[in-house]
This record gives structure tokens, C-alpha cells and sequence, in this order.
């Protein structure tokens, strides 16, 4: 499982793992036997967020994995409905205090808008004042890199040209099936990472029969060939699972997808969501 030991370099120069944990909807008082199983297995890279209500578990997990902190890159998000300098200073505190730890590796603002209002109206105010708190907080010492999440373009340019630090890192929405190529490409013209969140569209996407005809030719999962898809877009994948047995699976992507299937992979237009559509990151908006 070599891509366990492979990184990205940040544009600050950190390094932080290709592959990761995703923990959206493990509970808390399960994040930290799911956490300690992820590192045993060899995972250095593991995402949380504020929204998450997993922080505590995550970081007793971290704490007590026997690896030592300076070996793993642990991440969290500062709510989406805090747009206030005071407010976002706060809770950047509160995070580190829940979770148990010195610094963060790495904290991204979780949306551009409220989830209310996802993709409705204007905050750029109240995210260049979350911004401000990051990055003091940087500055500090008490988040090693800093970044943002669901940002599009101009989400990005607000941050870009009212800023002192350029985000590091934009965490979104990419799978198979839904590859925003553009945005992708925005972002790597930056010097900012994209890091894909469900890799394999919330599970959604493991009955598509095109999927399964291509993983097939590689002897693989589905939710291999997606997050081998992922990684070879350039992307850090964080495929999220509490079940040890997939997070060995979801690491034994040791294989090539070629040309012709990573063309045909970025072509495939699959967004059907199922019960997921119900959060906003999946509605369409």
C-alpha cells in the first residue's frame, strides 16, 4: 500500500498525504477506535470538521495511536455559518481544545455561504473576516496551513486579493462522474491543492455499470478505480469509512488507469445522489 507514503507538497512547503480519512458521519464516541485503526493501517492523513460533531473522538484518536503527532496531518473546518472575525477566532480555539492538540495541521473554512444558503447569497465579507482569523492563527502557530472548502472561483478570488496568505488547499466535491475540470484547473493555476471529498459520490455510485465494466479490466473495486481516479487527477482523495476492512481496500490502489479510461472517467455524468441530495454539497445548487 505505497500510497500510503505518498505526498503533495503545499505551497508553504508542508507535506501532507495523498491519501486520507474521511470521517463525515462516524460519531464521536466511534471516531477514535476508526481514527487508531486508519493509523495502524498506515494512514497519516485524517479530516474531520467542526460540523462533523467527531472532533473530540478524532483527536482522542490521534492522541492515543502510539504514532507520533508530528507524523500525522490532521485537518478540520471552521463552521460554514461563521462569516465573523471574533467568531471564527473562537472557534479556532475551541476546535484545538476539543480535539486535544497543540496545532492542526491544516483548517479550512467548511463553505463560501452558510449551509442554509449554500450557493445563495453574498458573504464574501464574512469570509475575508474568517479568513483574517485563520490567518493570525497561522501565524500563531496553532494551524499549520490554511485553506477553504466548496469555494468556487470567485469564492477563491475574494480570498486571493484580500489576503496575505493564498489558501493552500480547496477541498471539493469530485468523484467519477462529476470532475469539475474547470475549477480543478483554476485552482492548480494558483498553487492551491484540491483535495476530493467523496471520492465515491457518498456510495452512490458503486451500482454504474460503466464503472464497473472499467474496474474490472484492472482487477479492482469500484471504489478502487475511484479513488485511483481521484489521486491520478491530482487531488488528495479522502474516501470516508469507520470499517477497518475498506480502509485497507480503499489503500490497495497500487495500479495505473490508463489515458483512454481517465478520459472516459472525466466524460461520465453521474450526480444521482439518491437520499444523499439532501445536503447541500449534493443538491445540484
Amino acid at each position: 500500500m505505497t500510497i500510503l507514503n505518498e505526498t503533495y507538497t503545499l505551497s508553504n512547503g508542508a507535506e501532507i498525504p495523498k491519501l486520507g480519512l474521511g470521517t463525515w458521519f462516524i460519531e464521536d464516541d466511534e471516531a477514535a477506535t476508526a481514527v487508531r485503526a486508519a493509523i495502524e493501517i498506515g494512514y497519516r492523513n485524517i479530516d474531520t470538521a467542526q460540523a462533523y460533531g467527531n472532533e473530540g473522538g478524532v483527536g482522542e484518536g490521534v492522541r492515543t495511536s502510539g504514532v507520533p503527532r508530528e507524523e500525522l496531518f490532521v485537518s478540520t473546518k471552521l463552521a460554514a455559518e461563521i462569516k465573523d472575525y471574533d467568531a471564527a477566532r473562537a472557534a479556532i480555539d475551541e476546535s484545538r481544545q476539543t480535539m486535544g492538540l497543540d496545532y492542526v495541521d491544516l483548517m479550512l473554512i467548511h463553505a463560501p455561504q452558510p449551509w442554509d444558503d449554500f450557493r445563495g447569497g453574498d458573504y464574501a465579507d464574512g469570509n475575508r473576516a474568517a479568513w483574517r482569523a485563520l490567518e493570525e492563527a497561522h501565524q500563531a502557530g496553532k494551524i499549520r496551513s490554511i485553506g477553504v472548502s466548496n469555494f468556487l472561483p470567485a469564492d477563491l478570488d475574494n480570498i486571493l486579493q484580500n489576503s496575505t496568505i493564498a489558501p493552500h488547499v480547496n477541498q471539493i466535491l469530485v468523484h467519477a462522474g462529476n470532475t469539475p475540470s474547470e475549477l480543478i484547473g483554476y485552482c492548480q493555476s494558483k498553487g492551491i491543492l484540491v483535495e476530493a471529498y467523496s471520492p465515491i459520490a457518498h456510495g452512490e455510485i458503486l451500482g454504474n455499470a460503466e464503472l464497473a465494466t472499467i474496474a474490472e479490466r484492472y482487477a479492482v473495486s469500484v471504489p478502487q478505480l475511484c479513488i485511483r481516479y481521484t489521486l491520478q487527477l491530482g487531488t488528495v482523495s479522502l474516501p470516508k469509512t469507520a470499517n477497518a476492512d475498506h480502509m485497507r481496500t480503499n489503500a490497495q490502489v497500487d495500479f495505473t488507469i490508463s489515458d483512454e479510461d481517465m478520459n472516459a472517467l472525466r466524460s461520465l455524468d453521474e450526480r444521482d445522489y439518491g437520499d444523499s441530495t439532501a445536503f447541500p454539497v449534493y443538491s445540484g445548487k
